[in-house]
């Protein structure tokens, strides 16, 4: 007959639960990545981002690409997919945003215009050059337009600059500012 010592049993099973809690441990959901930090965005990330929208459908009340865009859905997106939350429709916007002097227009600016007859109906992101990327019910999809066209000459009603800087970044600023 072998003799064991009492211990050796009880150290036996603490060292089994131990594996069995660290396999247990391996075997949780994934977490998924770390978090990054939000990148800081500029005019023309946003410009780009609207151009990749060109051709989906126009979508009345709708602001997703898998759905189609009206107008202010379009804006709303893609300044969203930047972390700028804007309010969802143009009149909203309008409101929200300052006006801005009309030389001063650059590529990501959210131009506006009177297209029902009532202000601030329509908005489009400015790409330079007089041209603009919106969702354009009358033409059932998003595009380009020149905004020296008539039309839209017409019922232009002027600019507005959503900004694009990191509220991170102001926070950090901010500090440092006596």
């Amino acid at each position: 007959m072998v003799l064991r010592p009492p211990w050796r049993g009880s150290l036996l099973r603490a060292l089994g639960f131990l594996v069995l809690a660290f396999l247990a441990g391996c075997s949780s959901a994934p977490k998924g990545p770390p978090q990054s930090p939000p990148l800081v965005s500029t005019p023309l990330d946003v410009v780009r981002e609207a151009l990749h929208l060109l051709d989906t459908p126009y979508r009345f009340g709708e602001e997703t690409p898998e759905r189609g865009f009206d107008c202010s859905g379009l804006v709303h997106y893609v300044y969203g997919r930047h972390g700028i939350p804007l309010p969802r429709t143009a009149k909203e916007m309008a409101r929200f945003l300052q006006p801005l002097e009309e030389d001063l227009k650059r590529p990501g600016d959210l131009v506006f215009f009177n297209t029902t007859g009532k202000p601030f109906s329509h908005v489009g992101i400015y790409l330079g050059e007089d041209r603009f990327v919106h969702a354009s019910s009358a033409q059932g999809k998003v595009i380009v337009s020149d905004m020296l066209m008539p039309y839209w000459s017409d019922h232009y009603e002027g600019v507005r600059r959503p900004s694009l800087e990191s509220p991170a970044k102001e926070e950090t600023i901010g500090r440092w500012i006596p």
